[in-house]
């Protein structure tokens, strides 16, 4: 692909902003699928063990985030000397003093020094960036500004597509998947009826097998988070 990107913000909220803290008073949304809610929970504990034994202020980059994510985990509300910076194409909107919104390129922090970080973070964001050479560039660039890391992605071999949430979506042809596009509406995207746009969305979801997605991370160890014993995500964590 051509330009670099980070998930459109309407694709991506239905992952990016629901997650169910469940110390919190405020019940999940109805429509919240409950297992995927499940793996969110279980996922941030491991983040959040990166950083028991931090010593304060924490300084964290966000690589794709938006405030609504870590507001809905209830973070860092409670926790005092926790900053956190957020990397999109474009600058979010932020309320919490302790956000700070940039606009950069997911592939390119070469504006932040080596381990300029506490920890970098990133959810579900690697897949969207480009090809393989895009990829490479991301992973090598969290690995070089973070002292640690956490990264998750979703996993190519889960039965289901997670964006378009069609079983098997992912292992047909590149024409099928356009064509299935145009004619049905499909997990958060809906139905597009542009053919040129439909094949741009197809092109830019490359989703990782755990092959692939070690030999990006080569230094941190994997976790597979997993559901009825397949890994539906992929974690890469250094720390």
């Amino acid at each position: 692909m051509g330009a670099v990107k980070t998930p459109e913000k309407e694709v991506v909220d239905p992952k990016f902003g629901s997650v169910y803290d469940p110390n919190s008073e405020t019940e999940p949304p109805a429509d919240e699928d409950r297992t995927s809610l499940a793996c969110r929970r279980r996922r941030f504990q491991i983040f959040l063990s990166l950083i028991e034994d931090l010593p304060r202020p924490i300084r964290i980059l966000d690589v794709g985030g938006t405030e609504q994510f870590w507001r809905s985990m209830e973070f860092p509300g409670d926790r005092d000397g926790v900053w956190l910076t957020l990397l999109n194409l474009e600058r979010e909107p932020v309320d919490d003093p302790r956000f700070i919104s940039l606009a950069g390129n997911a592939c390119d922090l070469s504006a932040y020094s080596d381990q300029s970080y506490d920890i970098v973070f990133s959810n579900s964001v690697i897949e969207h960036v480009g090809g393989a050479d895009d990829q490479r560039a991301m992973a090598d660039e969290i690995r070089r500004v973070g002292r640690r890391y956490f990264v998750q992605t979703p996993n190519f071999f889960f039965p289901v597509e997670p964006h378009f949430m069609i079983p098997g979506f992912q292992f047909l042809p590149r024409s099928m998947r356009c064509f299935l596009l145009t004619r049905f509406s499909l997990g958060a995207y809906g139905k597009v009826e542009d053919k040129s746009h439909a094949k741009n969305l197809v092109d830019e979801i490359q989703l990782l097998t755990g092959r692939r997605f070690k030999n990006l991370f080569p230094d941190a160890k994997i976790h597979r988070e997993r559901w009825m014993g397949m890994t539906k995500s992929l974690i890469a964590v250094r720390g």
